[in-house]
C-alpha cells in the first residue's frame, strides 16, 4: 500500500508472470513507470531562493505544510533527485498543483 501523498500514489499496477522454477508462473505486481508532469502551465505561487544548508523537506513544510511532499517542489522544478534542490545558489518554483489532500 502507497501513502496517500506519495507520488506514487495513483499510477496503474502491472503484473508480469514469470516462471517459478517449477514448470508454473508466478506474478510479480509492480508499478508503472512515473515521468514528471509537464508543469510549465502550473502557476507560480512562490519562488525560494536556496541558501547554504538549506534543506528540501524543510522548505517544502514551510510552503506546503507537510515535507513528505517534497516530490511537489521537484515536479515544479522538474528534477528527478531531490539532492539537486538543496544545491546553492538555485531559485525554486514552489507551483500550485493537483497536491494530495
Amino acid at each position: 500500500m502507497l501513502d496517500p501523498n506519495s507520488r506514487y500514489y495513483n499510477l496503474e499496477q502491472g503484473t508480469l508472470e514469470v516462471p517459478d522454477g517449477h514448470g508454473a508462473t508466478k506474478p510479480i505486481r509492480y508499478l508503472r513507470r512515473r515521468f514528471v508532469p509537464n508543469s510549465q502551465h502550473q502557476t507560480t505561487l512562490v519562488q525560494h531562493t536556496v541558501t547554504q544548508g538549506d534543506r528540501l523537506d524543510v522548505i517544502t513544510a514551510r510552503y506546503l505544510g507537510d515535507p513528505t511532499l517534497f516530490w511537489l517542489i521537484c515536479d515544479a522544478n522538474t528534477v528527478l533527485r531531490p539532492e539537486e534542490l538543496e544545491q546553492s545558489p538555485r531559485t525554486l518554483d514552489i507551483k500550485l498543483t493537483g497536491a494530495p489532500n
